[in-house]
């Protein structure tokens, strides 16, 4: 899908709550991390459902079941029903099922999660390379995953049976900081084997269409904090999206986003769905992009933050519109050192 290059965060006049009606929300990094929940994740939660927003859960991570998940949100403080949550497994499980007959055996690198996933499909999961697979699907398998499983999966793959992915997600956030993702694991099978799998999980475009057929969104907005998955998924499928501080990415990292991964809005926590967001205007006179009481232009090179604005976030926004036009195609070498250290970001 075409889509136009982002040069400037987005306005809403309405909170986003409001001027959408599905939430896609990613969970690592948005919703909780290493188990429990981010500051201001549940209130702002409860508040937008009791606004007449849906909530879906929409997670790369294959290891557990919707059942876990939703029972897991629960315990957090955010009622959750297993049909809330949608799974890159399942999209994995949709997509082998289009390809093979009724019943055929599936090598399972990964854990319930996976495994129930592919049932549903009607398919067979196995151990084994040697249970003659029709094909490997492989998904995070979480700290437990062994170094055998990864040969059964590299054993396989190197016999010519079909190869799928859940997602390539190579870190995941968790409360004692950044570890490696399912990615990392598929990388090692890659190097074994010398081939790579069919990838169902976001930002591709089988993740997107599982989500849209188990929820029926008509105006959703994906909410996450990865600008290789998550955001990049939204524009991919077309749709807006809300990028928080909460996880993966920082204000750097945001800064230097090349068009595909620039997310309609950005706030610091999930507090932004129950809040109008800013316009970012252009000031001609100065060359610069001003948001509430911040003033952004790059200068010799470097972003230059000017003004003493109340909300730090506005004098991000405002420097991502500088950065962004500057950057034209994703070509950035703004130091955004100096400017960031006002906000405290």
């Amino acid at each position: 899908m075409n889509q136009t290059v982002r040069t400037r965060p987005a306005s809403s006049q309405r909170s986003l709550s409001e001027a959408y009606d599905t939430a896609l929300l990613d969970l690592d990094g948005v919703v909780y991390a290493g188990g429990e929940a981010i500051e201001h994740a549940v209130e702002s939660l409860i508040s937008a459902r009791d606004g007449g927003m849906r909530l879906a859960y929409v997670t790369n991570n294959a290891l557990r079941t919707p059942q876990a998940v939703a029972e897991h949100l629960t315990r957090l403080g955010v009622p959750a029903e297993p049909d809330d949550v949608i799974t890159s497994a399942q999209a994995v499980a949709r997509l082998i099922s289009e390809q093979l007959p009724t019943g055929a055996r599936v090598l399972v690198i990964g854990g319930e999660g996976l495994w129930v996933a592919l049932r549903e499909r009607g398919l067979t999961p196995v151990e084994s390379a040697d249970d003659d697979p029709a094909a490997v699907a492989q998904g995070y398998g979480g700290p437990e995953m062994t170094w055998a499983r990864l040969m059964e999966a590299a054993y396989a793959v190197g016999r010519g049976v079909p190869w799928f992915a859940s997602n390539m997600d190579m870190t995941i956030p968790s409360g004692r900081g950044i570890a490696p993702g399912n990615g990392a694991a598929v990388e090692v099978v890659r190097i074994a084997t010398g081939k790579s799998p069919e990838v169902a999980g976001k930002p591709l475009p089988p993740m997107h269409r599982e989500t849209i057929l188990r929820t029926g969104a008509r105006r959703p907005l994906v909410v996450g904090d990865r600008l290789d998955t998550d955001i990049e998924g939204a524009y991919a499928g077309g749709v807006d999206s809300l990028l928080v501080l909460t996880g993966v990415t920082d204000a750097v990292q945001l800064l230097a986003a090349e068009p595909i991964h620039r997310p309609a809005y950005v706030d610091r926590d999930l507090r932004g769905l129950l809040t109008p967001q800013p316009e970012v205007h252009a000031e001609e006179a100065s060359g610069g992009f001003r948001c509430g009481g911040w003033l952004a232009r790059v200068q010799d090179g470097a972003l230059v933050l000017e003004g003493e604005g109340d909300e730090p976030m506005d004098g991000l926004r405002a420097l991502c519109a500088a950065a962004w036009t500057e950057a034209g195609d994703g070509v950035s070498g703004a130091d955004a050192g100096k400017a960031l250290a006002r906000l405290g970001l």
